[in-house]
């Protein structure tokens, strides 16, 4: 249930694709503090705007008039991923979804130079009807396939899951029964071997899903990996000859066991209990984004089995680089084609991790086969990286690409030289949007105790130089919980957040126990204590800032998406701590969403909240559905119509059983919007209904701009 992250929703992804939080032992706080971590990075996209000195206005909390509208947000902004670097043509790529076209992808190449570049200074390579976007797992992932010759270029076309070429010509069979998802090339181009998820039996229970090799020229499929539940990450050995990838089953996620197994590419068995065992298989240690070294042939991966996502090397038992960070990137293991690490052209790894808020580049000399790294070298934004970043793609002559920002630094595609370092150049910016560093407010990370010891956030004071407010002694938060759960929130700039900051709200973002990035204790604090640990955390994050003086104890107000949602409406239902909250195409009903989600999903559940339907009465105990008699305060329910991975009934029937108990409430049911909002009107209604919901609830008169929103029983 992660709310579209990494990987689909605008309303998340603009705050990046890359959001690792800070790793920190939960142990080492002898008490909670809030310390600065973030910090402005100057940027082409963000310079600050001089401004003339206007009169400051003393207006109440909530009712700022700001420019950063919904409108202003999803105009000047895209989604980027994916980015890649060609050096059959040295051309630079990455992804686009853009929501002022429906939310559709668009595969782009850098042409500054070009009389039709866009305003990212990009032209469109894909096809202009065409939608880049595969379905595999529902969260997809690894939707293009790069060969090593320009034109040697494949995609998934999301209206029919076809594989395509770059001219969007099919060479995948016609019909709906197969989707396709992170795919390499042999050597030729003649092949590309990815996972294939088919739908012949569109019941969760009865989708296969393998690896297969595919023929570019007539689209026969060979199936190379099947008997298991779930695969990704197929990679193809330096010489062609074998093929490693990552396997699991049911009900394991990724985080929690995997294998990681490699075969020959003409194997005369394609089950995988047949194939070599190269990591993983002890059902408790999760194995990650394997990559075959260009130089030596050794094979590389990710594992969590010495507490953290650490490399290691096959055959050689301590971590290649052993530290207490994860690397894999933010929520490892929602996606495919995820690749927190990789290899430079004389053979040394470069990897991210995230170390007090700012990410570090790591460089190191791997090329002994029988010792741990030498040579470790760490960047950062001394040497002019900025403050975030992660998914690095190395270039030609020290170039290093990514995906990078800062809290004032929209997401952006960046390209930085390790030889020469250096300022970053970004060559691509999500957003033209370039707000007064007056407008811009800096998270800092805090450190709160809670039931299980330390959980951790981010909080984003109120502030807009054109307003001050003298009536009230703080201002109302706004707390977000996160989707996944197991996933994280991050400092990199936020559009989202700055609507409301800039309004007069403050704002906490928590890293809830169960969050990755800290490491694999604190991610599996959520066993079976989904709708505890969670819930702690956010209620416990809130009364810690109003014990603090920094937040209005009578004006505390929550939201999440999708799994956060979940947390938002079991927080309201089973605590007594929030005022009000709004649940994105959150859980309400968690015996329903047992029996009613996607594959990847469906047995996710075992691990956070225990088996269905043996522990059923566990499920009902801890549905928010469950516990109306339990809620009196106003709630707002935004929902796409088309959502597969929470069915529109869950909002549908939280909506029902509020209105019959008389509690303030709208359900917004967006039509043509899956799981998370894509289509700019949507995104913009979404965000305004909830301000306009919570001036209601408030009563804050006179926000500018404010939009009509009707709510049921008040």
């Amino acid at each position: 249930m992660q709310r579209t992250a990494l990987l689909t929703s605008l309303l998340t992804t603009l705050s990046s694709a890359f959001r690792s939080p800070p790793r920190q032992s939960p142990s080492s706080f002898a008490a909670a503090r809030i310390g600065t971590t973030a910090r402005f990075a100057s940027s082409a996209a963000t310079t600050a705007t001089a401004t003339t000195a206007m009169p400051v206005v003393d207006k109440p909390y909530g009712a700022w008039e700001s420019p950063i509208t919904s409108r202003a947000i999803t105009a000047g902004s895209v989604r980027l991923g994916g980015v890649h670097f060609s050096p059959s043509d040295g051309g630079v790529y990455w992804l686009e979804g853009r929501p002022q076209e429906g939310g559709r992808n668009v595969l782009c190449r850098h042409a500054p130079d070009d009389a039709d570049k866009s305003e990212r200074n990009g032209v469109d390579v894909t096809p202009k009807d065409s939608n880049v976007r595969t379905r595999v797992h529902e969260y997809g992932g690894g939707a293009v396939a790069f060969g090593k010759v320009e034109g040697e270029t494949y995609f998934s076309e999301f209206a029919t899951q076809r594989l395509c070429k770059i001219s969007g010509e099919p060479i995948t069979p016609e019909g709906d029964r197969f989707r396709f998802a992170d795919g390499v090339l042999s050597e030729d181009g003649s092949v590309v071997f990815c996972v294939r998820e088919d739908h012949a039996k569109p019941d969760p229970k009865d989708v296969v899903n393998e690896v297969v090799s595919i023929n570019v020229e007539d689209g026969s499929m060979e199936v190379l990996a099947t008997g298991n539940d779930f695969y990704s990450h197929p990679r193809l050995s330096s010489d062609g000859e074998r093929i490693a990838y990552v396997t699991w089953n049911h009900p394991n996620m990724p985080w929690d066991a995997t294998e990681l197994r490699v075969t020959s590419v003409d194997s005369t068995s394609n089950e995988s209990d047949d194939h070599e065992l190269a990591a993983g298989g002890d059902g408790d240690t999760s194995v990650m984004q394997p990559v075959w070294h260009p130089k030596t042939g050794d094979l590389y991966y990710i594992s969590d089995k010495s507490g953290y996502y650490n490399i290691y090397r096959a055959g050689f038992e301590p971590p290649v680089l052993p530290m207490e960070y994860d690397f894999g990137g933010s929520a490892a293991g929602w996606a495919l084609g995820q690749q927190g690490y990789t290899f430079l052209p004389d053979g040394r790894v470069a990897a991210q991790y995230t170390r007090d808020g700012n990410s570090v580049l790591l460089v190191a000399d791997v090329s002994n086969k029988d010792s741990a790294a030498a040579n470790v070298e760490e960047f950062g934004g001394e040497d002019g990286l900025p403050m975030m970043f992660g998914g690095i793609v190395p270039g030609a002559a020290g170039d290093l690409y990514f995906l990078g920002g800062s809290p004032s630094t929209p997401s952006s595609v960046y390209r930085w030289n390790l030889e020469s370092k250096g300022q970053a150049v970004i060559l691509a910016c999500s957003s033209n949007l370039s707000f007064s560093e007056e407008l811009i407010s800096v998270p800092r990370q805090i450190e709160f105790p809670t039931t299980l010891g330390t959980a951790f956030g981010y909080y984003y004071a109120p502030k807009n130089g054109g307003y001050t407010c003298t009536a009230d002694k703080a201002p109302p938060l706004l707390v977000k919980a996160h989707g996944g759960p197991t996933a994280c929130t991050g400092t990199s700039f936020n559009a989202m957040i700055q609507y409301w900051t800039s309004r007069g709200f403050a704002v906490l973002d928590v890293d809830y126990g169960g969050s990755t990035g800290y490491g694999r204790d604190y991610r599996r604090r959520l066993r079976k204590s989904w709708g505890i640990v969670d819930i702690d955390d956010v209620c416990n994050g809130a009364k810690f800032l109003v014990e603090e003086g920094l937040a209005d104890g009578e004006r505390l107000c929550i939201d999440g998406g999708s799994a956060g949602g979940y947390t938002t409406l079991g927080a309201l239902a089973f605590r007594d701590v929030f005022k009000a909250g709004t649940s994105l195409y959150g859980v309400a009903d968690l015996t329903a969403l047992a029996g009613d989600t996607h594959k990847f999903e469906s047995r996710y559940l075992d691990g956070l909240v225990g088996a269905y339907p043996e522990e059923e009465k566990v499920y009902k105990k801890r549905s928010p559905i469950e516990s109306v008699d339990t809620l009196n305060c106003p709630i707002l329910l935004l929902q796409g119509a088309e959502d597969k991975v929470v069915p529109p009934n869950q909002a549908e029937m939280m909506h029902e059983a509020l209105l019959k108990k008389g509690i303030p409430t709208c359900l917004k049911m967006y039509e043509g919007e899956q799981h998370g909002f894509r289509q700019a009107k949507n995104i913009e209604d979404a965000l305004d209904s909830e301000l306009a919901f919570y001036g209601k609830v408030f009563g804050i008169k006179d926000i500018p701009g404010a939009i009509e929103l009707e709510v049921d029983n008040m």
